[in-house]
C-alpha cells in the first residue's frame, strides 16, 4: 500500500476514534485497516494510537504525524484540481488570532460570514492581548496594530487607528473639556491595563512628543470595561478609536484633544507566505482584507 492511503487509512480511523468505523468510512474491512495502522506504525518505529479494550487515541506521535498526514493530502488535492484546471475549493482547519476586542467587533462577524460562502473551512478564532508567534502557534492569519517587525510574513495593510483620549459629554459638561493634555492629569481617570499602548498617554505638543502617566482612581482589566465606565460619565479613558467609533458616532462619548494626537497606527492582515498560499487562506485574507478596507471605523483620520 503507497504511503498516501496510508494516511487516509489512519485519518479516517483517527477522525471516527474506532477502527471499526474508519473502515467503513473506506469501504474496507476492519482487520484490513488494522493491519495497514500496524504496518504503518512498524514503518515509522512509533506508536500512532493507543488502544483498549473500551478506547481509542492518537499518542503525542499521532497527533503530529495525523496533522502533517491532513496538511499533505490537502495540498496534493489542490495540486491535482490545479493540474486539471479545476477550480480550488477552500477546506480545512483554519487557526485565525487577533485582539480580543478587535476580534469581538470586527472579525467574528466577518468569519461567521465567510464560514457560510466557504462550508468545508473550521475555523479557530485565538483571540488574545498579546502579540502570537504564528509559526509556533499554527496560526495561519493574524489582525496585527501597530508598526510591524521584518519578520518575512506577507502583510497587507488593510487601515489605520490611533489612540483617543474620550469621555461622556455630560461629564464633559461639568468638568470642562481640557485644552491640553496636562489638564487631564487632575481629573478622573479610568484606565485599561489591557494594553501599553493605553497606559503610557502619548501626544504630540507642537512637534514634540510628550508622554503623560495620569493615576487612574479606577484600573480595569479590560477595554471594554474601562470603556462602560467612561461613557457612564466617570471620568477620561484612552483607548483605540475603533473600540468607540460606534459610541462616538451616537454621541455617546466624545474625544477630546484631537489636535495633539500622535500618528496613527497601521492594521495589517498578517499570513504566511510561500509560493502557492492554501485556498483557505487566500480565500479568508481576500475576504477580510476586502472588507476592513470597506469600513471607516478602520480609517481614522486625526481630529481637526
Amino acid at each position: 500500500m503507497d504511503r498516501f492511503q496510508e494516511m487516509k487509512v489512519l485519518l479516517a480511523v483517527a477522525e471516527a476514534d474506532s477502527f471499526a468505523a474508519g473502515a467503513k468510512l473506506l469501504g474496507m474491512s476492519a482487520p484490513s485497516v488494522t493491519r495497514v495502522i500496524a504496518g504503518l506504525e512498524n514503518r515509522l518505529g512509533t506508536l500512532l494510537l493507543a488502544r483498549s479494550t473500551r478506547s481509542l487515541r492518537l499518542t503525542e506521535a499521532g497527533r503530529r504525524y495525523v496533522e502533517d498526514c491532513r496538511r499533505i493530502l490537502q495540498d496534493l488535492e489542490e495540486a491535482e484540481e490545479l493540474a486539471t484546471g479545476s477550480s480550488i475549493r477552500a477546506r480545512g482547519n483554519l487557526t485565525v488570532t487577533a485582539s480580543v476586542m478587535f476580534g469581538e467587533l470586527f472579525l467574528i462577524p466577518l468569519m461567521t460570514e465567510y464560514l457560510v460562502l466557504h462550508p468545508e473551512v473550521v475555523i479557530n478564532a485565538l483571540l488574545v492581548d498579546r502579540v502570537v508567534n504564528m509559526l509556533d502557534e499554527g496560526v495561519d492569519v493574524a489582525i496585527r496594530i501597530g508598526q510591524l517587525p521584518d519578520n518575512g510574513l506577507q502583510a497587507i495593510r488593510v487601515g489605520q487607528i490611533r489612540p483617543v483620549v474620550c469621555a461622556a459629554p455630560g461629564f464633559l459638561d461639568r468638568v470642562g473639556r481640557p485644552t491640553a493634555p496636562e489638564e487631564v492629569l487632575e481629573a478622573p481617570v479610568v484606565m485599561s491595563s489591557a494594553s501599553g499602548l493605553l497606559t503610557d498617554w502619548q501626544f504630540d505638543v507642537a512637534g514634540n512628543a510628550i508622554t503623560l502617566h495620569p493615576k487612574p482612581r479606577l484600573t480595569v482589566s479590560s477595554n471594554q470595561a474601562a470603556i462602560n465606565a467612561a461613557r457612564m460619565g466617570w471620568g477620561f479613558t484612552r483607548v483605540l478609536s475603533y473600540q468607540v467609533a460606534e459610541l462616538v458616532s451616537k454621541g455617546e462619548l466624545e474625544i477630546v484633544l484631537g489636535a495633539f494626537e500622535t500618528t496613527p497606527l497601521p492594521v495589517h492582515v498578517l499570513y504566511q507566505g510561500s509560493k502557492r498560499v492554501s485556498a483557505k487562506v487566500r480565500t479568508f485574507v481576500d475576504y477580510c482584507s476586502s472588507r476592513f478596507l470597506e469600513n471607516p471605523a478602520l480609517h481614522a483620520v486625526p481630529t481637526a
